[in-house]
């Protein structure tokens, strides 16, 4: 397996972990909403900046350009799909905190519950179906181009600040 191909992969792992979290967080509705409140909010920063800031950054702004460029029908059926899908999570996440701010935990979680399934979906879309295709795609050395700036990507966006929202996932399985 591609070096860049693992590296999505395990962003994956970290961020079905997330979600574990995620879906506890109705436990805590009634019984502690302060804690409900602080748990979600530390969540939507996490899916905001991990998720989608350093994973589908990168998807986005070179994996799927490198696949479309090579297969333009791609581009039209799995990768189209896969942007939608990015850009209703962004939607779902902005429900969320709007939800949360106004003290409406319940709708909240149901939103969270929501984003959760169709993250996972995706998810399951992405590691059966498109990562297989990337590595039949793309020969070796175009393969590591793309894992060239897969590195590069993560360095300019900051790999401590990728390994503080990683960690982050630990502090808030304590808090349960």
């Amino acid at each position: 397996m591609n070096e860049f191909v693992k590296v999505l992969y395990d962003e994956h792992d970290i961020i079905i972990s997330a979600i574990e979290i995620a879906k506890k967080t109705d436990e805590l509705i009634e019984k502690d909403p302060v804690k409900f409140e602080y748990i979600l909010g530390q969540l939507i920063h996490f899916f905001r900046q991990y998720a989608d800031r350093f994973h589908h950054f990168k998807e986005e702004e070179i994996l799927f350009p490198e696949m479309k460029q090579k297969n333009e029908m791609i581009g039209l059926g799995i990768i189209h799909e896969m942007l939608d899908n990015h850009y209703e999570f962004r939607g779902l996440i902005k429900q969320i905190e709007h939800q949360v701010v106004l003290k409406k935990h319940k709708e909240a979680y149901a939103l969270l519950y929501e984003y959760s399934e169709k993250l996972l979906d995706h998810i399951a879309v992405e590691n059966d179906e498109l990562f297989l295709m990337t590595e039949q795609l793309f020969d070796d050395a175009e393969l590591e181009r793309i894992q060239f700036r897969f590195e590069d990507c993560d360095r300019d966006l900051g790999y401590e600040s990728k390994e503080e929202l990683k960690n982050s996932l630990q502090l808030l399985i304590e808090l349960f």
